[in-house]
């Protein structure tokens, strides 16, 4: 697997506005080359439809970051994190929407990536980063990936 070990990029709570969005995102290396990692194309009627994004969702109201990311991936993708750890947070302002995403990275996991959602899924490495299309919350993450 490669290095992904970055110093934590934490948001300072002062800094969000009152209406944030908090999602999280895996970064979720393949089983069996550990230099490919999960993307899912983002669904027609959605913010950003047809983007590609790291898989992951909301966090509801009762629950961690690790909860909303467990739940999310066995929703979207039917895997369960077995280890997951915490990797950066970036803030970005849509104009309509501001996210706080809370990404994570999934080097181990139980079950097999099938698209629960019949979203498109494909396993690419850092090099192929450039070719798809991303929401701009997602860059500095992916970018960190790169420079790993």
């Amino acid at each position: 697997m490669p290095n992904t070990a970055v110093e934590h990029l934490l948001i300072d709570p002062v800094e969000l506005d009152d209406d944030y969005i908090h999602v999280v995102a895996a970064v979720i290396w393949k089983r069996d080359s550990r230099q490919h990692f999960l993307i899912a194309r983002r669904q027609a009627g959605k913010h950003l439809a047809h983007y590609w994004e790291l898989p992951g969702g909301k966090v509801e109201a009762d629950e961690s970051p690790r909860q909303a990311l467990d739940r999310e991936l066995v929703e979207e993708i039917n895997i369960e994190p077995v280890r997951a750890t915490q990797f950066m947070q970036v803030y970005h302002r849509y104009p309509e929407r501001n996210i706080l995403l809370d990404s994570w990275i999934v080097d181990d996991y139980q079950g097999e990536v099938v698209p629960r959602e019949q979203q498109a899924l494909v396993w690419i490495d850092c090099d192929q980063i450039s070719t798809y299309q991303f929401p701009d919350a997602d860059l500095p993450i992916l970018d960190a990936l790169k420079q790993r």
